[in-house]
């Protein structure tokens, strides 16, 4: 088990499990060395085409500039005993303004899972665990997240697990702070989620119409074929609120506070994993506590009048 912070980008690599070990690297275009670099971006394209029976995407991770691999935090999720890869999330990392300062949203993103591994119980790793450990690295302020699917599996899920959600989550309304961040998401950020400038948006609604033009035209389903929630409230709002024929998308937007870490601990994570998470998480708080004092004590770094003359 290994666990470490690369410089102020979260780095962390741990069995959860007796068949799957996970890693999550935030930024590793900028954080890893090249040839790990290399080997991360072939895992991710090795579970796509499994995915998709060969073909790839073509935008996010896997748009022509590449870009990509500098503003995510990608969690792969590969098999113990071969160390073949078997899933991965790919979490852009979005810039807004919010309240008259700069704030970062985290796109829930891509995920992909190995078709013979969809029963495994990998949901708590790809959705949550990456979050949790964020919000942790960010001393537990909240941390806005936004999430653009069609599938009424993933709406229930966002729902469910993160708090203040718009839309699909009651009693909840849309307030300023969700109808401003949506709005900058879609001026500003389209191409992180595979979205064309042709496609629409109803802001009222935060639904997306035609959003399967833009390079994500492999992840269009039917509603017959996209999974459903084992609530079906979700199931009823998404086949009422999307067009599935022209290929609409729902931009949810809600936050990860103390409230969604203890959901997820206490509702998602299984029990056999809390040990292992526990020691992840103690050690990735005790660094984002620790890392103010000791640059606060670098005598090296000048701090202005916020520090007295030696």
């Amino acid at each position: 088990m290994v666990k470490a912070m690369a410089g102020d980008a979260l780095a962390i690599s741990f069995n959860a499990s007796k068949a799957y070990h996970v890693r999550i690297a935030e930024r590793p275009g900028e954080t890893l060395a090249l040839d790990d670099l290399a080997t991360l971006k072939a895992q991710c394209e090795q579970v796509v085409r499994v995915c998709l029976s060969g073909e790839m995407l073509d935008y996010g991770l896997f748009a022509a500039e590449g870009d990509a691999w500098s503003r995510s935090v990608i969690t792969l999720v590969t098999r113990r005993v071969d160390g073949q890869p078997v899933a991965f999330n790919a979490m852009p990392i979005l810039d807004v303004k919010h309240s008259g300062t700069n704030e970062r949203v985290l796109h829930l993103g891509l995920v992909m899972v190995d078709p013979g591994e969809r029963s495994s119980g990998l949901s708590w790793i790809l959705y949550g665990l990456t979050c949790f450990a964020l919000f942790l690295r960010k001393r537990m302020r909240p941390l806005w997240v936004s999430s653009v699917t069609q599938v009424p599996a993933v709406v229930g899920m966002v729902a469910e697990t993160f708090s203040n959600v718009y839309p699909a989550q009651e009693p909840t309304r849309q307030t300023f702070a969700h109808r401003h961040l949506a709005h900058q998401i879609m001026q500003r950020h389209r191409h992180a989620f595979g979205v064309g400038e042709e496609a629409g948006f109803d802001l009222d609604r935060q639904i997306i119409t035609n959003a399967y033009t833009g390079g994500s035209d492999n992840l269009k389903k039917t509603f017959d074929v996209a999974a459903k929630h084992r609530k079906d409230s979700y199931n009823a709002y998404c086949e009422a609120e999307l067009d599935y024929a022209r290929g609409d998308d729902v931009l949810q937007i809600g936050a990860i506070d103390v409230a969604a870490g203890q959901r997820f601990l206490s509702r998602s994570v299984p029990k056999s994993a809390l040990p292992q998470l526990i020691v992840q998480a103690l050690a990735v708080l005790t660094g984002a506590m620790l890392a103010p004092v000791i640059q606060w004590l670098d005598t090296s770094t000048s701090f202005g009048r916020l520090r007295s003359s030696p």
